[in-house]
């Protein structure tokens, strides 16, 4: 099924896009082609074929989360502006 300039003219208006009459050909054109080998795609038997959501291998490239040595809880609160029993004291963000 072919899209007609008519077709385009009024997806165009529909997306808010101001386009003149040689562009509505050029882009019916376009899309034509383009509906053309989806359709060419479409004849390919994939029977057998596993469906994949990626072309290319993908691994994970983060560390595993791993507990791992780190500064001491004093010398991170002698750098806080207040601390109390060991934990940081922030000013209070939310209401009552």
């Amino acid at each position: 099924m072919a899209l007609t300039p008519d077709d385009v003219r009024k997806v165009a208006l529909l997306a808010r896009l101001e386009l003149d009459d040689d562009e509505i050909e050029r882009q019916s054109r376009r899309i034509n082609e383009l509906m053309a080998r989806f359709e060419a795609l479409q004849q390919i038997d994939v029977t057998g074929v596993e469906p994949t959501f990626q072309s290319v291998p993908m691994c994970n490239v983060l560390r595993e989360d791993e507990p791992r040595p780190s500064l001491h809880r004093e010398e991170l609160l002698a750098n806080a502006p207040e601390s109390r029993d060991g934990l940081f004291i922030v000013p209070r963000i939310l209401g009552d």
